[in-house]
């Protein structure tokens, strides 16, 4: 979807996007994005990146980054055999993922997954990530990760995870 035509390019949260006028239909993350976004990248618990229209600020979707730790016996035991034995391993979680309603159906949610996770594969090479996790909202949330081969939690099903290895084998 980087096609010439292709309406959206991602970039780092800056000043100058129009956070305002965000609108994904999920209070919950409307307002996280317009009013506590800034302030988890300035106590450095998030990072923010943003799908704007190009040549302009207006914002159709955005993901957060951040560290995170799986505890191993969170994990299934088929997986955690072929690991190391410690007790957490190292992953990035995609805290949050939002499309804002103008701009639904075309795609965009898929597109900002993908540069997630693209990201974090990119980034685990400089500070070691296993797996990205994400907590699914609902059950719409949670079956629009698995479509992309996410994987749940045994014991929370919302929660899921893919591993760096498989993110490294999808097509770019």
């Amino acid at each position: 979807m980087t096609a010439p035509d292709w309406p959206y390019a991602v970039e780092r949260l800056a000043r100058h996007h129009h956070r305002e006028a965000f609108s994904c239909g999920k209070a919950e993350l409307d307002r996280y994005f317009r009013e506590l976004v800034g302030q988890d990248e300035r106590k450095r618990v998030a990072v923010a990146y943003v799908a704007v229209v190009r040549g302009s600020a207006t914002v159709a979707g955005f993901y957060t980054l951040a560290a995170r730790s799986i505890p191993c016996p969170d994990l299934p035991a088929e997986i955690t055999r072929r690991l190391p034995r410690y007790d957490t391993i190292p992953a990035t979680l995609i805290g949050r993922l939002a499309v804002d309603e103008n701009h639904r159906g075309r795609g965009l949610g898929d597109f900002l997954l993908a540069d997630a996770v693209t990201r974090s594969l990119a980034e685990s090479g400089r500070i070691a990530s296993w797996a990205v996790v994400v907590d699914a909202k609902d059950d719409a949330a949670s079956a629009f990760y698995r479509a992309f081969g996410f994987i749940p939690f045994p014991d929370q099903p919302r929660r899921l995870f893919l591993p760096m290895e498989t993110v490294a084998k999808l097509p770019r």
